[in-house]
């Protein structure tokens, strides 16, 4: 059971060292440590590292004309420099000084494209290289651009004359030198494991002594080690952060190997298993499921990834160190969370989303978590990450996990999540033709006094699809009549997703071009009630929910059932 005691003191605890670092990072920017920074320039680039991110020719042309479509933002500068122009979106700013938008003139291959890319590149060496402060000079930021400029200078030096070459090689090393000195005090988590990454790309592609290749390996070594869970998931339970470091990690792989240098044993390891990760958490279509900071998927930069994925045969169905469950069989997919809350220290994208799971059938969503609009507006976030916008129950419309909104908090880190489920204890219950798994949490032991278990099982060929959620007190015991026992059963329809009831009153969700599936419930009569899915390409778009309703005193369980049928005679009632 998790106190409030606890919890505050988490909280206050990554607080304070959250000021701590920026304090040490403020020092590390200022005039007594900036001398640390400067020393030798390197010669020349020695290999260029691939770049697995997609590339659109036409965004290069955008860029030339001055409109630069970024972090779902469009800004026009109008022919001001970009790095000068006053721009309210963070996201937009960060990505902007992250520079990864420099493999899209690389796609156009043409001289314009080469040219634009050395005057932007030559502009914010001009505006902020001489300035080690503000979004450019983010860690996580200067990770992303160290990247990208190593990545991509093939381009940026392409046609260039000795001064800008000269400037271009003096400000990558002293983004290095800075990185390798702010790197230790970044916050746990993905962009720390970047850093190292950019460190060790750096290591590889630029003149440097044997010693920084070692320490810079150890170094990545130690953090993969600690943050790459053995079943191949990240330590913070989101599949979009699996993606986006593989993104990484496997041209580092390729650079090592280019440069007839050794890579890690850690750095090997680690990619054979979250490539196997990556396909756990995918559906059929390609997409991946919408679990604990998971938006939109960009179908293309997946298949990208998977492209080096030599695994053959069927997804694993249990990922237990990173929390998961995975049903399928007959073309049905279930992905499930079964996993306790991430530490605190990684769980700004984390959401209260326990138990919750997604069904497709074919390459079509029916049951999905709402996930998040990764570009809109952060009053939405909140909402987002509620149990109530998940497919699971809640109890007392209250979520089993709550997140600190705190302006003072929220000053030196995104919202934590706090309070969540810390037992989490699941059991697969395969038997022949049946997949299946029962799973319980105490996230509103401490509040509420009560468990919530949920059974999955899918047979049939995958046509059926039977649910049973309960809440009960320790030892199995019925909840008391205390006017704190409702429960809210949700299951979010994908918006393409139609719902009508058939001539025998039957609940029946279909989509163009698929099979119709029948929800039933034993105990209650499922209502119809309006949702909102947060993570459509273009935006928020409205969808609807099947909701069950009861006291857990008076109906300790219900028992739910989705039911795939390929009759085509269905009417809705009159």
């Amino acid at each position: 059971m998790t106190t409030a005691t606890g919890n505050t003191t988490r909280l206050w605890t990554l607080v304070a060292r959250e000021m701590w670092r920026k304090t040490r990072r403020r020092l590390r920017s200022g005039p007594v440590y900036r001398w640390r920074y400067s020393g030798r320039t390197p010669e020349r680039v020695l290999i260029a590292p691939p770049d697995l991110r997609l590339a659109d020719s036409q965004i290069a042309l955008e860029i030339y004309y001055g409109r630069f479509p970024l972090s779902g933002h469009l800004v026009e500068t109008g022919g001001e420099s970009p790095f000068q122009i006053n721009v309210a979106n963070r996201g937009w700013q960060k990505t902007l000084h992250g520079f990864r938008w420099l493999r899209h003139m690389r796609a156009a291959g043409t001289d314009l494209a080469a040219a634009n890319a050395r005057a932007l590149v030559s502009d914010w060496i001009a505006t902020h290289g001489g300035s080690i402060s503000g979004v450019a000079w983010e860690p996580a930021t200067t990770s992303k651009r160290v990247i990208a400029w190593l990545q991509h200078s093939s381009v940026v030096l392409q046609g260039a004359e000795f001064p800008f070459y000269r400037a271009f090689l003096k400000s990558l090393a002293v983004q290095i030198r800075y990185l390798r000195s702010v790197v230790k005090e970044m916050p746990d988590g993905k962009d720390r494991l970047r850093a190292r990454v950019a460190l060790a790309f750096s290591a590889l592609s630029l003149p440097a002594p044997a010693s920084a290749l070692r320490n810079a390996t150890r170094h990545l070594a130690v953090e993969l080690e600690r943050q790459i869970l053995p079943d191949g998931g990240h330590i913070s339970r989101n599949p979009l952060t699996v993606m986006e470091l593989l993104a990484d990690l496997l041209p580092l792989r390729y650079t090592y190997a280019n440069q007839a240098e050794t890579p890690p044993p850690a750095l090997i390891n680690a990619v054979d298993r979250m490539l196997p990760a990556l396909r756990f958490f995918r559906h059929t279509d390609g997409s991946l499921a919408r679990f604990n900071g998971m938006g939109a998927t960009i179908h293309d930069r997946i298949a990208a990834i998977l492209r080096h994925d030599d695994a053959e045969g069927a997804p694993l169905l249990h990922a237990p160190h990173s929390g998961y469950e995975r049903l399928s069989m007959g073309g049905t997919t279930v992905i499930a969370d079964t996993g306790a809350a991430p530490p605190i220290d990684v769980s700004n994208a984390a959401h209260a989303g326990c138990l919750s799971f997604e069904m497709s059938s074919g390459r079509q969503h029916f049951v999905v978590n709402c996930g998040v609009d990764t570009y809109g507006a952060a009053e939405f976030r909140p909402l987002a990450r509620a149990t109530a916008a998940h497919s699971t129950a809640t109890l007392n419309d209250t979520s089993s996990a709550r997140f600190n909104h705190s302006l003072r908090v929220n000053d030196l880190a995104s919202p934590p999540l706090i309070g969540g489920p810390r037992s989490v204890p699941c059991r697969r219950t395969d038997q022949p033709g049946v997949q299946g798994f029962i799973a319980s949490h105490d996230g509103y032991v401490a509040q509420f006094g009560l468990y919530h278990e949920r059974e999955l099982a899918l047979s049939e060929g995958g046509n059926v699809l039977a649910g049973l959620d309960r809440f009960l007190r320790s030892g199995g015991a019925v909840a008391r009549n205390n006017g704190r026992d409702f429960v809210t059963v949700r299951f979010h329809m994908y918006p393409d997703v139609e719902l009508y009831h058939d001539e025998e009153d039957r609940l029946v969700l279909t989509a163009p071009h698929c099979d119709r599936w029948v929800m039933s419930c034993v105990e209650l009569a499922p209502q119809v009630e309006d949702s909102i899915y947060f993570a459509g390409l273009g935006g928020p778009r409205r969808s609807r929910q099947i909701v069950l309703s009861f006291k857990a005193s008076e109906i300790p369980e219900v028992h739910w059932q989705f039911t795939r049928t390929l009759t085509e005679d269905f009417k809705p009632r009159a």
